[in-house]
């Protein structure tokens, strides 16, 4: 359970039981009254607002509400001790007995504990990496498959039903350049000296490979014919290998996708235009011309007339053109088309996973989402900032496979799965990262993954001891459903009852980060159990009567290892939803 929304329902039962008793106004709305965890933890488990958030429609002093709140709290059970601070905060510290509660919900729990129904099954749509398919993926591209991947992971543990969708860029003019990179791979198969690679065209060598496949079931078909006659195949042909070579790389990672949308398929099915068309027939197309951009002009610039749409009147800063000046739609366009295809297939919770050079294109995205969908759908988009790699101090920048940047599949086989994952998300999505090859493989403190890791490890590692060094007959069944029912009332040290608290509120923690589309949330949360972990072990290390196993008292022993498994399940469970693995042991 969510303790926090427990107690707020026992506040405001509190409330209700004022008003009728004549204590406070009836009919207040209580919809703002909250429990949270007060800014210092030195205050109290938890404080409640609802003295400063009803004193205006009470018309009453803050601190006359808290008073009597408070003294109607102080029968409660949970509460050990309650305090009315400053103008009227009520700050709370929560009884031994409630945390022991809270560990059994725990252990009971399992890999399930955490999970929520806030988000009451409606349905979402991410949609992340979507890299057009011109080539490998390169490091950035990983930061937003992880962040992408675990925001769908966090939202399905939250109750949303959610949908990963992976939008192929497989329409314009950067299709044309890989077809010709493709026909010049095939000539070179043929054995063609075919020297530098042009400029402008793909130079990485990951098109040998499909060159090479081509000149083996083709022969030199098309080696003399005309572009005319070779591009549009050579297209088709070009996307399969890169959306092949792009869904293996990502399986590597660990990421799979529910759907593949088609910007070539929406396109052909004249879906840019039926989306046009609705527009327009909302007044929101027109022909006019836009005032120059502000600073110096690009090289591009025309004064011209242009069909415009109006998205300046849904936030954006200025209208924005539909149509190039050769009559063809701009890309702008078909991602009109394409959110409004996600709108029709029931997502009114549109997120995109873009990377920071994509900033300048939220707003019109946000209007178009707005416009098209007559104000039900929204879209949220989440920028991932750039990615540093560093090795010995030094930045790594260049990739013979790709020509130009480190791939995502080179940084994972180097350092692993888990750790790429798990690095990914300990920034926040829009601060810069850098991922330093020597720190992400060491095994200290400083390294998040193995601090994280060591702490799961470490937990397994204690319950196997203690199942090898007293004996299973003697200690008894020590799984999470049977420590469970242990009586934890030995369980009184603050910092056993710190790390209770930590785990409790990981139910919060999921509904919260779900709530602001932040998985990073996650990793912050795990290296806080982590570090609680770590410093109780290192405490009883100096304190012989906080050790985890005691030969001659079971029932301090299995309280201790109720503890202890608790902190292990959560830990995975959080892990989880990161798409890292929990690791028994480290090596």
């Amino acid at each position: 359970m969510n303790f926090f929304s427990y107690l707020a329902d026992v506040v405001n039962k509190e409330l209700e039981q004022l008003s009728a008793s004549g204590g406070l106004p009836e009919g207040l709305d209580l919809k703002n009254v909250s429990v949270e965890p007060p800014r210092d933890s030195s205050h109290g488990d938890v404080a409640t607002n609802a003295a400063m958030v009803l004193a205006k429609q009470a018309r009453m002093k803050p601190r006359d509400i808290a008073d009597a709140l408070a003294a109607r709290l102080e029968d409660n059970a949970d509460i050990e001790t309650i305090e009315v601070a400053g103008p009227g905060f009520i700050n709370m510290r929560l009884s031994p007995s409630f945390w022991h509660a809270r560990l059994a919900e725990v252990l009971a729990g399992g890999a399930g504990y955490g999970t929520s129904d806030v988000g009451k099954g409606e349905k979402v749509n991410v949609e992340y990496v979507s890299a057009n398919p011109t080539g490998p993926m390169h490091v950035g591209h990983a930061r937003g498959a992880v962040v992408g991947d675990a925001l769908a992971r966090l939202l399905g543990k939250a109750g949303f039903d959610v949908t990963r969708e992976y939008y192929i860029n497989d329409a314009g003019s950067q299709i044309d350049v890989l077809a010709k990179s493709l026909h010049l791979r095939y000539r070179e198969a043929l054995g063609e000296d075919i020297g530098e690679i042009p400029e402008g065209l793909y130079p990485g060598d990951y098109l040998i490979p499909v060159g090479q496949k081509l000149a083996e079931t083709m022969g030199d078909k098309w080696r003399e014919a005309p572009e005319s006659d070779w591009l549009e195949e050579f297209q088709v042909i070009a996307i399969d290998a890169m959306m092949e070579m792009i869904r293996t790389d990502l399986a590597a990672l660990g990421i799979v996708f529910n759907v593949f949308s088609s910007e070539r398929d929406l396109v052909k099915a004249g879906e840019v235009e039926k989306a046009i068309a609705q527009l327009d027939s909302l007044g929101l197309i027109y022909e006019g011309r836009l005032d120059p951009p502000k600073g110096k002009l690009p090289d591009d610039w025309e004064d011209r007339e242009q069909t415009l749409f109006k998205s300046s009147e849904f936030g954006d800063d200025t209208d924005r053109p539909i149509k190039k000046f050769d009559g063809s739609w701009t890309y702008f366009a078909s991602d009109i088309s394409y959110h409004r295809n996600k709108f029709e297939r029931g997502f009114k919770t549109q997120i995109d996973v873009w990377g920071a050079d994509h900033g300048g294109y939220v707003k019109r995205m946000k209007a178009a989402v707005q416009a098209i969908s007559g104000g039900e759908a929204a879209l949220d988009v989440k920028l991932c900032n750039l990615v540093k790699l560093l090795r010995d101090g030094e930045q790594v920048k260049m990739s013979k496979r790709s020509g130009s940047f480190v791939t995502l599949r080179e940084v994972v086989d180097e350092v692993g799965r888990d750790v790429v994952r798990f690095i990914m998300l300990t920034r926040r999505n829009d601060a810069p990262l850098d991922f330093d090859f020597n720190q992400v493989t060491e095994q200290s403190r400083d390294n998040p993954v193995f601090y994280v890791q060591y702490a799961h490890a470490r937990t397994r590692s204690v319950l196997r001891n203690a199942a090898e060094t007293i004996g299973s007959d003697v200690l008894g069944d020590i799984s999470y459903p049977e420590l469970a029912k242990t009586d934890c009332s030995g369980l009184t040290d603050p910092d056993e009852l710190a790390l209770i608290r930590l785990m409790a509120s990981w139910p919060r923690t999921v509904e919260t980060a779900a709530a602001a589309h932040e998985p990073h949330r996650i990793a912050f949360y795990l290296h806080e159990v982590a570090s609680a972990f770590h410093s109780l072990w290192n405490k009883g290390k100096d304190d012989v009567s906080l050790r985890f196993i005691f030969e001659d008292d079971i029932s301090l022993t299995r309280a201790r290892l109720a503890l202890i498994g608790g902190a292990a399940s959560v830990i995975a469970g959080a892990l989880d939803v990161m798409g890292v693995e929990a690791l028994e042991e480290l090596r």
